[in-house]
């Protein structure tokens, strides 16, 4: 178990600038697709039982052996695209050299999932598989603990359609950390890894997560690069940030650049997409730059699904040996074949734009503040599985109000 510390987690950027005030433009809208209370998956894709006894136990064990396997490959498939397309979000300021984890397995004994929600799972989340996606901010290679998650997101796959969303949960968001101290959320990683970052958001969110996937800065460029590049419409405010940070990232690599030099939809290479998903000094700040890392992974979604085969087992090999990870590679590369099936529908931010705040909270410092936590769990399992009548546990409602509790003198 992590030995859980009140160290004070505050973010640094590379270079000390001037924030602008101004937001950014939300994207919780309402979503379209499936109810997804599908009769073939119970959302954990980890095999089912055997049958036994009587008669025709035999061809009734075989159709749910059957069943169950067309359900896993389903996951594999999606969880393929999901370890190519993370990579070009997750970016960091120097190569992972020094750790090269691979595969971990979790005790799901110690990740924490609510109890209406574990009662969930065989109603409004059942058919769906969560999980967990964090870029680690290190240039040291240390992907377990002790580094701080520079991107929190959740992937929540639909597996009868295929559907995808994804939504960031604001690094800075105050929240509980899963043992009853409140702070900026990507503490939890620091303190204490994949295991209490999974379980702040299972508390805080209602989610049933038990799979992650931790990716560093090294191989981004390449990945990046090997897929062509991404398309991307950059604007006059960005290209400064864009080359400052590409130029920092380059000196790091001890690699040449290229400037971008006009503004666009224009195709970006690695370094150069590396750079625009680091831009936080503009109209929106962090709000924005969560935006563009979405941006970005949807824009790789569409380069991967024209990569050859061999291209995408390479890439998928090459990812997976700067990973940390619950998820196992061997399965991975078997299940290449049909990775279009998957698709990115929708994508969000965590706390929504209308139910949030910005204010410097104590020695916490600055943080983004769910004004409602309850509410905003409410709209976040409409967003992600159509559940337009959500009732949040009493664990979320206690969060809530000690959120608020905290909060509220500091706010305006």
């Amino acid at each position: 178990m992590a030995r859980y510390v009140e160290d004070e987690y505050e973010y640094e950027d590379e270079r000390p600038r001037k924030k602008s005030s101004s937001g950014s433009k939300g994207s919780g809208k309402k979503p379209s697709g499936s109810k997804g209370s599908s009769k073939k998956s119970s959302g954990k894709g980890n095999g089912s039982k055997k049958s036994s006894g009587g008669k025709g136990g035999s061809k009734k064990s075989s159709s749910k052996k059957q069943q169950a396997k067309k359900q896993r490959r389903r996951i594999i498939i999606f969880i393929v695209e999901i370890i190519i397309l993370l990579i070009a979000v997750f970016v960091l300021y120097g190569v992972l050299t020094t750790t090269k984890s691979g595969k971990v397995d979790l005790d799901e004994g110690d990740i924490i999932i609510n109890d209406t929600v574990k009662e969930a799972q065989e109603t409004t989340m059942k058919g769906y598989r969560n999980i967990a996606l964090f870029g680690v901010d290190s240039t040291s290679g240390a992907l377990t603990k002790n580094t701080r998650s520079d991107t929190i997101m959740i992937a929540s796959i639909n597996q009868d359609t295929g559907e995808c969303k994804l939504v960031s949960v604001y690094r800075d968001t105050y929240l509980n950390l899963s043992n009853d101290s409140y702070n900026k959320c990507n503490a939890a990683y620091a303190k204490g890894g994949p295991e209490m970052a999974i379980s702040m958001l299972n508390m805080n969110l209602d989610m049933n997560i038990t799979d992650f996937v931790t990716v560093g800065f090294a191989g981004l460029t390449d990945t990046i690069d090997a897929l062509g590049g991404v398309y991307i419409d950059v604007d006059n405010s960005e290209i400064s940030h864009l080359n400052n940070y590409q130029l920092c990232i380059a000196e790091d690599l001890k690699r040449s650049y290229t400037p971008v030099s006009s503004t666009g939809y224009q195709l970006l290479d690695g370094l150069q997409a590396t750079g625009y998903c680091r831009i936080r000094y503009t109209a929106g700040d962090d709000f924005k730059r969560a935006e563009r890392q979405r941006e970005v992974l949807a824009a790789v979604a569409d380069q991967a699904k024209k990569a050859s085969l061999p291209k995408l087992t390479e890439t998928a090999s090459a990812v997976f040996d700067e990973t940390y990870t619950s998820l196992d590679l061997n399965e991975i590369i078997e299940m290449l074949g049909s990775v279009n099936t998957y698709y990115i529908s929708d994508t969000a931010g965590f706390p929504q734009e209308s139910n949030r705040a910005t204010g410097t909270i104590g020695s916490k410092g600055s943080c983004v503040i769910p004004i409602n936590l309850e509410d905003n769990v409410k709209w976040l399992h409409q967003f992600l599985f159509n559940d337009y009548d959500y009732e949040p546990s009493a664990t979320v409602k206690a969060c809530s109000d000690q959120i608020y509790k905290d909060t509220n003198g500091y706010l305006k």
